[in-house]
């Protein structure tokens, strides 16, 4: 079975992940409403199984939640892929959110390497909708989307093109990201052979 338990514990965070890449439930709690979201929805469209647990310094801001959390998924992800022997490798996906268009590609490279082309205006993710669903609305920075996937790319060492064709409101670009990312990591880690996919024979 393709799955990684880690905990990981500094002064700022306090974090349990459970990763299953052949599916199983998910359950997310951050301490940070948007990000939830954003698991859920990873987990959601992937079809991974996910557990989150993390006690963060969010009276600071949300900043070493979202990275440490970025980190302990990479982590997770690496361990549970192993050699990649079977996997497709490459997928990517072209995903639509009302508006937004945006899309991620992906190759499970052995190698950390991160382009993030999302034009998010907003400082903060401020989208009405929000208030009810969240009880978070303009608490969670933006920039904080490159920080969680430059945190994970590095951990999983993958290469990941995240790039917004179209998209004007902040939550839809965001959850658009999310969104493409899942299906595209789906694809990517799906068995497909027996050989590891590098004529190299490695991808370590």
């Amino acid at each position: 079975m393709r799955k990684s338990e880690i905990a990981r514990k500094t002064r700022e965070t306090d974090i349990a992940l459970a990763l299953n890449l052949d599916g199983g439930s998910y359950s997310v709690n951050t301490g940070c409403g948007f990000l939830n979201h954003m698991l859920e929805l990873f987990a959601s469209h992937s079809g991974f199984g996910l557990n989150v647990s993390c006690t963060g310094d969010v009276e600071v801001d949300f900043h070493h939640t979202v990275e440490d959390i970025g980190i302990v998924l990479g982590k997770a992800f690496c361990e549970a892929i192993g050699d990649k022997r079977g996997i497709a490798r490459y997928c990517n996906a072209i995903i639509p959110m009302d508006e937004a268009l945006i899309m991620c590609a992906i190759d499970v490279s052995g190698r950390g390497t991160l382009n993030y082309d999302l034009k998010i205006e907003s400082a903060k993710v401020s989208d009405e909708d929000d208030a009810v669903k969240l009880k978070a609305v303009g608490l969670f920075d933006t920039e904080l989307v490159e920080e969680f996937f430059t945190a994970f790319v590095r951990e999983a060492r993958i290469t990941l093109h995240l790039v917004q064709l179209y998209g004007k409101n902040t939550h839809h670009i965001i959850e658009g990201a999310f969104k493409a990312f899942a299906r595209a990591m789906k694809g990517a880690v799906t068995i497909v052979g027996n050989e590891i996919p590098s004529s190299k024979g490695t991808l370590q």
